[in-house]
C-alpha cells in the first residue's frame, strides 16, 4: 500500500487523532478535506469504518466495510470489518455475520483472527463442536497462550471456557 502524501496524510492524521479524543464531529471534517483522489486510499476507508463504528452506525460501518473489500481484496480487514458490523445491525445477525466471514477463511487461511471470529460466531449460534474446530484452527495459526487468554474473557466464548482452561 502506498502511503498517502501530504497534505491527505495529514488530514488523515488529524481525523484519526480527533478520533482518538473521541470528536468524531472534526474527525470526519478532517477526513472530508482528504482529496477526491485519495478518498479511496485503505487507509481512508479504514478511518471512515472506525469513524462509523465510534458512532454506533452499523449499517454505515458495513458500507464502509465493503468498500475495504472492493478496494483492498487482498487484506482480510474488509471482511472482518463486515462480519463485525453485519453482526450488530438490525438486518444482520450473527448467522448473516457467519455467512459474510465463513468464505474469507479459505481466502485467508493464515490469518488468526477470522478463525476466532468464526469461532465466537459459532459458540453464539450454539454449535459448539463448529466453535471448538474454528478455536482450534485459530489456536494453530497464532499459538495456543494468546488465544487462550482472549478466549478465556470473551463472553462469545462463555460456554467453552471450561474447555479453554484446559488447554
Amino acid at each position: 500500500m502506498t502511503p498517502l502524501e501530504p497534505p491527505d496524510s495529514h488530514c488523515l492524521s488529524a481525523a484519526l487523532g480527533w478520533l482518538g479524543l473521541g470528536n468524531r464531529t472534526e474527525a470526519r471534517a478532517e477526513l472530508a478535506a482528504i482529496s477526491a483522489a485519495n478518498r479511496q486510499h485503505p487507509a481512508a476507508l479504514e478511518a471512515h469504518w472506525l469513524i462509523c463504528v465510534s458512532e454506533g452506525d452499523w449499517d454505515a460501518a458495513l458500507v464502509a466495510a465493503r468498500e475495504i473489500m472492493t478496494h483492498v481484496p487482498e487484506e482480510p480487514d474488509g471482511w472482518l470489518h463486515g462480519a463485525y458490523a453485519l453482526r450488530r445491525t438490525e438486518s444482520g445477525g450473527l448467522r448473516q455475520a457467519w455467512s459474510l466471514l465463513r468464505p474469507a477463511a479459505e481466502q485467508f487461511p493464515q490469518e488468526p483472527t477470522i478463525a476466532y471470529n468464526l469461532a465466537c460466531y459459532a459458540c453464539q449460534l450454539q454449535d459448539l463442536a463448529e466453535a471448538r474446530a474454528w478455536l482450534q484452527r485459530a489456536c494453530a495459526i497464532s499459538g495456543n497462550q494468546s488465544i487462550k487468554e482472549m478466549a478465556l474473557v470473551d463472553t462469545d466464548l462463555k460456554p467453552l471456557w471450561d474447555e479453554i482452561q484446559k488447554l
